[in-house]
């Protein structure tokens, strides 16, 4: 299926805790502070691509081009944030023939009597996340974003690709909230 996914970030947080990820990475000190932010932070975005997930709340755009959907699309980047629905346009028009189903893997069911209009720009907008702050965020995913952060750390100027691994926590937890998909 071809589509097109922007992310737009709500929350102007860190997805994780500097003195934390300091802390696991044993760095005692403060002149690095802007350097281990911008590894949190890449680890962060890492795994968000990965697992295809948001950790802070989103503002989610897909637009789909091959408009040869199934009976249901699952949604690109979970979890759907709280209380979030999602909106449906097709060639700018309001569409409301489907049934949204939560959770972490979140997906559209589209209703029968609708899918012939299932045709044109599909454009779907919705607001995914597990909150607006590095509290929110469940706690074997920020183990592994600290864990990752400090391999990231440890191999600073590191001359041979094997230095830069995933770490086996980020890549277990991260293939667990990835989801199976057919």
């Amino acid at each position: 299926m071809n589509m097109n996914l922007d992310r737009s970030p709500v929350s102007a947080d860190d997805p994780f805790v500097l003195e934390d990820l300091k802390l696991h990475a044993r760095v005692a000190h403060d002149d690095e502070d802007t350097a281990i932010r911008k590894i949190g932070a890449t680890v962060a975005a890492e795994f968000e691509q990965f697992a295809q997930v948001a950790l802070l709340t989103q503002d989610i755009r897909v637009q789909v081009f091959d408009v040869t959907l199934g009976d249901s699309l699952r949604l690109p980047v979970a979890p759907l944030a709280e209380g979030a629905g999602v909106a449906i346009q097709i060639d700018g028009l309001a569409f409301s023939g489907f049934e949204l189903s939560s959770g972490l893997r979140p997906y559209i069911r589209w209703l029968p009597e609708h899918r012939q209009r299932l045709v044109g720009n599909l454009i779907i907008d919705y607001r995914a996340g597990f909150g607006s702050t590095a509290s929110d965020i469940p706690s074997d995913i920020a183990q592994a974003i600290m864990d990752q952060a400090t391999v990231h750390y440890d191999a600073r100027g590191a001359l041979d690709a094997k230095s830069l691994t995933t770490s086996p926590h980020m890549a277990r937890v991260g293939a667990r909230y990835r989801g199976v998909q057919v």
